[in-house]
């Protein structure tokens, strides 16, 4: 196997490997390919050897010996929000970490020929499988007519679609529909993310089911866009449906509203009570500081790049939905009397 690393005066390759761990070069490139039936000792003389010279491999060189590109790809077709910037940056980190490398495609969720050819170009590279970052249902769509013939898994589809990843965002918005509810709340107001994203159809369906539970009044439910004007520009709305309390269904959404509520003279959470999702960093560091519903990216990806390796082996927790945990912050108080 010809996988080489120049340092600038000399070639570090395989059979270097092999002379320095007393190996031949074909049990280096077995330790390589994760061989099962290389001896533990043997494994780390030749990782050792590997170390002290200096060794890195070459992915496309042990392509042409395996066959194997040892790739993953990633079709997105929205990478703006914080939610699928999040995953993407952690399923490239969970298939480093896992010898795999990433190869990335972005497509617009609302040109189905545009995904179809990012599919294209992903196969093209040799990828053994792939994450589709899929928060709106018209790419499920594209996909179902794709012929793609390697392993797939979806993220941000709310479970949707074959060996659809997600976390269990109904039940992350009934852990914030209860906070507020356990405050005394009982007219509960839900700013929701846009109506094609499938996240957002999954919080409201949670929001409506726990008040529903708990014997509460439907509450009204506005419709924001995911950013923190769209927040902002809700507080009007929010105060006149006589809400005392607010599920937004993420942080930057919320974080506007807070500012929309108190220029309008309203206290949060004297006046208000406000819940967000995601906590994204700056979600601590508000005023109040703002109770929120965490989101495990890092798992997400762990699983999905751990599905795509296993494939029809796929153990069933990697499959499960991730659960949420609500995290109390200063954003809730009981209503005025």
């Amino acid at each position: 196997m010809s996988e080489t690393r120049s340092d600038g005066t000399r070639t570090i390759g395989v059979r270097e490997v092999a002379a320095l761990a007393g190996v031949s070069r074909q049990t280096v490139s077995r330790v390589l390919n994760d061989h099962p039936e290389v001896a533990a000792g043997t494994r780390e003389r030749v990782l050792a050897a590997m170390d002290e010279l200096g060794y890195r491999m070459n992915n496309a060189a042990r392509a042409l010996g395996t066959r194997r590109t040892r790739t993953l790809g990633i079709l997105a077709s929205d990478a703006l929000q914080y939610g699928p910037s999040r995953s993407i940056a952690a399923i490239e980190s969970s298939a480093r970490e896992a010898g795999y490398w990433v190869s990335a495609a972005f497509a617009d969720a609302a040109d189905d020929a545009a995904v179809a050819s990012a599919v294209d170009h992903l196969i093209a590279q040799g990828v053994e499988g792939i994450v589709v970052v899929a928060p709106h249902a018209r790419t499920l769509v594209a996909l179902d007519v794709s012929r793609i013939g390697i392993p797939v898994v979806t993220l941000h589809s709310a479970g949707r679609g074959a060996r659809g990843l997600s976390v269990d965002h109904a039940a992350g918005a009934r852990l914030a529909v209860a906070a507020l509810a356990d405050a005394g709340h009982t007219r509960i107001a839900h700013l929701a993310g846009p109506a094609d994203w499938l996240e957002a159809e999954s919080r409201v369906e949670g929001f409506q089911a726990e008040l529903a539970d708990r014997g509460l009044p439907a509450g009204p439910v506005l419709i924001g866009d995911w950013t923190a004007r769209s927040g902002y520009d809700a507080a009007d709305g929010i105060r006149a449906t006589g809400a005392t309390a607010v599920f937004a269904a993420n942080d930057q959404m919320a974080l506007g509203l807070l500012t929309g509520l108190r220029e309008a003279g309203q206290d949060v959470p004297g006046d208000v009570s406000v819940v967000g999702f995601d906590d994204i960093p700056d979600s601590a560091y508000y005023w109040p500081p703002l109770t929120t519903v965490r989101q495990d990216f890092g798992e997400l990806a762990r699983r999905a790049v751990a599905t795509l390796i296993s494939g029809a082996d796929a153990a069933a927790s990697d499959l499960a939905p991730v659960a949420p945990v609500l995290v109390p912050r200063a954003s809730i108080a009981p209503p005025r009397p």
